[in-house]
């Protein structure tokens, strides 16, 4: 009997690569086998983000692409869906720019795709029924040693750049037995490391036993408890969420990792309101300060929007001064790009060229602090969990407790162990090792 092939794409965040992975766990149990290629494809996804600029034009290119081959396909033989953020934002839009779109998915509705493909059923699906989704989710491991946990979506913080309350809901938390049991799952099928995803995922408040609310540091903990498991991340956080329980169990639970992604966004008090971001610079070095005195050697990673609104240039110095001062191990930055129905779109007021050069700015200082803090690892040893083959014959990549890609040259396989390495040499973006 002929298979059916699907391919998926995935446009953005760590949500969206666990959510394609469901997606491709619904098809799996349908029969349908996973191609690289999209004019091999029966089912083409393109999972998608609203996050990045110009994210809805990036889709509606791609949608063209696919177009192209469904031209010289009949009808039945391969169907375009399209999910994600941008489906939830733009479904009726969609309908009627690209009437090649079979379907229109939203990310809380994607585990009702098999059965809208059998009903062939077009309609647009963009319902925020969180809980129903997960009830109905297969969990198979990706393959890889390192697995994306879901425990937290939504949000309610509604920072004005922002576009993730209006296309992935309001804050939902999984109940704690849901999140162990997927886990248990991914735990039998060789991985070793779980991240806790979460738009804000240190709000994370899901019921526990008898039904009592248990926050992100209670989650921590319990999973632990699963022998098997080795290593603990999460991400991405709020700093009005870094409770003290949260930040003490960075001390105590030796399987949480020592690496926080802990977004700011601008060094700027005034700009910070401007963002409706509902902490202060002092707020946030506070946070830091108590992580630091818990766990010494915590890694930072931080996001940074420049050329936000009527940011002034004595704002942008009070950023250049904030990051100086801090000290990220990584750190992620952008350009302030206007969000179709976010408040902050209606005054972009900031020149493009002074924007590039905040920008350019910003990263040079920030990939100083990136070489410096790789270069002081060299002659020390490290933990390793290697994950995968790298692009050259025996070499390895993994990663260090403190997020780092780390490559080796091996003749035997390292592919899911934990090694002690020591470190020879330094990139800007990885380190080098040897045992």
């Amino acid at each position: 009997m002929k298979k059916n092939k699907i391919y998926i794409k995935s446009y953005g965040c760590q949500m969206n690569i666990y959510d394609s992975n469901r997606i491709l766990d619904l098809f799996k149990n349908k029969d349908y086998v996973i191609t690289k290629n999209p004019e091999d494809a029966n089912l083409v996804v393109l999972n998608t983000c609203h996050i990045r600029e110009k994210a809805a034009e990036k889709v509606y290119s791609d949608i063209g692409r696919i177009n192209k081959i469904k031209q010289n396909r009949s009808q039945d033989d391969i169907q375009l869906v399209i999910a994600g953020c941008v489906a939830q934002a733009e479904g009726q839009e969609i309908k009627k720019r690209a009437p090649s779109v079979d379907y229109v998915v939203g990310p809380q509705s994607y585990h009702k795709l098999p059965e809208m493909l059998k009903k062939n059923d077009s309609f647009i699906s963009d319902e925020f029924t969180q809980n129903e989704k997960f009830k109905n989710l297969l969990y198979n491991s990706s393959g890889g040693v390192s697995e994306f946990v879901s425990i937290q979506e939504g949000c309610d913080k509604f920072c004005s750049f922002c576009v993730v309350p209006y296309t992935r809901g309001p804050e939902f938390s999984r109940p704690v037995n849901e999140i162990v049991n997927e886990i248990e799952k991914y735990l039998k099928q060789g991985v070793k490391e779980i991240i806790f995803l979460g738009q804000n995922v240190n709000a994370y408040h899901g019921d526990g036993e008898n039904g009592k609310s248990r926050d992100l540091a209670y989650l921590i903990n319990k999973v632990s408890e699963l022998e098997s498991l080795k290593r603990i991340r999460y991400m991405t956080s709020h700093p009005i969420d870094m409770t003290n329980s949260l930040i003490k169990v960075h001390k105590t639970n030796n399987k949480l990792m020592p690496f926080l992604h802990l977004p700011i966004q601008s060094g700027s008090n005034k700009v910070l309101k401007k963002m409706n971001r509902k902490h202060t610079v002092e707020f946030y070095k506070k946070i830091v300060d108590k992580l630091r005195d818990e766990r010494s050697d915590i890694a930072l990673s931080s996001d940074f929007i420049v050329g936000y609104p009527d940011e002034s240039d004595k704002d942008f110095e009070d950023t250049m001064k904030f990051v100086d001062e801090v000290k990220f191990v990584i750190a992620y930055s952008f350009m302030y790009s206007q969000r179709p129905g976010t408040p902050a779109q209606k005054k972009d007021n900031i020149p493009l060229a002074e924007k590039k050069a905040r920008l350019s700015a910003l990263q040079s200082l920030l990939k100083n602090q990136q070489k410096n803090y790789n270069n002081s690892f060299i002659e020390k040893n490290m933990e390793i969990l290697f994950e995968k083959k790298g692009r050259y014959k025996n070499q390895y990549i993994g990663r260090s407790i403190y997020n780092q890609s780390v490559f080796i040259n091996s003749e035997k396989n390292l592919i899911n162990k934990v090694e002690n390495v020591n470190i020879v040499r330094s990139t800007n973006f990885a380190l080098e090792s040897m045992f």
